[in-house]
């Protein structure tokens, strides 16, 4: 039998889905120099102790905008899978260019990336180099995801995971320091998992 919803708890998911959806809508516009506590408790229409109890501190704040739109790039990510589910190769390529062609319509990836001009760079080290949350949880999330979806049984899963991991890394550094198109960027992706994944 499911469990009855919790009217506290879906009430406090909401206020914490409203305080991201405020930040995420200063970095956009103004980048996240912009946002600050007091701010982004008056957008919400509620005190700043209840932000601070709800959220934290504003590096938490920022570290949830990143998680959830991290969450639904892995979403996507695992969709995309599904749509190739006897090609491996194809299906973890694919993955990669689901990933870049996405962030190229990102309002918040574009916001963050362009800061760097301005030298608002407070959200790249988190996008970037922190191991958690993007690609800890990338690499994670994706690693179980792959095993489900293609089994590998060949491989243990620390060989999975550092195969996954090269998708995930060289995709990241294609996203945040492009060279070319994307379709040159996916075609090395693939060429690299194909070396990587000999017979597949």
């Amino acid at each position: 039998m499911a469990e009855p919803p919790n009217f506290q708890a879906e009430m406090r998911q909401l206020l914490r889905d409203r305080m991201i959806d405020a930040a995420r809508t200063m970095v956009v516009s103004e980048g996240w120099g912009a946002v600050n506590m007091s701010r982004v408790a008056k957008e919400v229409g509620i005190s700043r102790p209840v932000l601070y109890k709800e959220i934290g501190t504003k590096q938490a704040l920022a570290d949830a905008l990143i998680e959830r739109e991290t969450g639904i790039y892995l979403t996507g990510i695992a969709e995309t899978l599904a749509r190739h589910p006897g090609d491996p190769l194809a299906g973890m390529t694919a993955a990669a260019e689901y990933t870049l062609r996405a962030a190229g319509d990102n309002t918040l990836i574009k916001a963050v990336l362009s800061a760097r001009q301005d030298g608002d760079t407070a959200l790249l080290p988190a996008l970037m180099s922190d191991p958690e949350p993007v690609l800890g949880r990338a690499v994670a999330a994706l690693s179980a995801t792959v095993r489900e979806q293609y089994e590998f049984a060949s491989l243990t899963d620390d060989e999975l995971t550092s195969v996954v991991e090269i998708m995930v890394r060289l995709t990241l550094s294609h996203l945040f320091q492009p060279t070319g198109s994307v379709d040159r960027a996916v075609a090395q992706v693939g060429a690299v998992l194909s070396g990587v994944m000999p017979g597949l």
